[in-house]
């Protein structure tokens, strides 16, 4: 994982908000908050339309970081390679907590990770409502990006990542 740095964003770039997925800057603004100027980014997440103001000071803070690279890449694919998934006998709703846990996180590594133990225990057991829609969002968050950060469509990288559970 990267260090945290400083990153700055500028109209028209792509960004990551922990959860929500892949935005798009469409505006900075300055705004007065209890006396206190300050300049927000102002992001469109590209899967809802929703819009969320980010303090330009606190974005590393709330997690929001720029789309993953190439090797970032190959190593969520490692990650969903990973036959290691354990689970005991723990409830589903435990389970679940930590899946958003780590969702919220917003590092595509946990991501990758909930992803990978959801569809690993969807083979040997039926998942609850709540942990389908996690997979769901897991995977979405995950094609998406991907999908921006190498310009392909959400259907190849659907397939791509399709082909690496049906391999193991």
């Amino acid at each position: 994982m990267q260090a945290r740095t400083e990153i700055q964003f500028k109209v028209g770039d792509k960004a990551v908000y922990p959860a929500q997925g892949v935005a798009e800057v469409v505006n900075i603004e300055e705004k007065d908050i209890a006396g206190n100027r300050q300049r927000f980014y102002v992001l469109r997440i590209l899967d809802t339309d929703r819009k969320i103001m980010v303090p330009v000071s606190n974005a590393s803070a709330v997690g929001l970081r720029q789309v993953i690279s190439e090797q970032e890449i190959r190593e969520i694919f490692d990650i969903l390679r990973e036959r290691t998934i354990a689970f005991d006998n723990q409830t589903w709703n435990r389970r679940y907590r930590g899946f958003m846990d780590k969702i919220k996180t917003g590092s595509i590594y946990d991501v990758a990770e909930v992803l990978r133990d959801l569809y690993r225990l969807k083979t040997d057991k039926q998942l609850s409502f709540g942990e389908r829609r996690m997979l769901d969002t897991a995977r979405t968050l995950i094609v998406k990006e991907i999908a921006i950060a190498r310009g392909q469509t959400e259907e190849q990288v659907k397939n791509e990542i399709e082909a690496i559970f049906m391999a193991n």
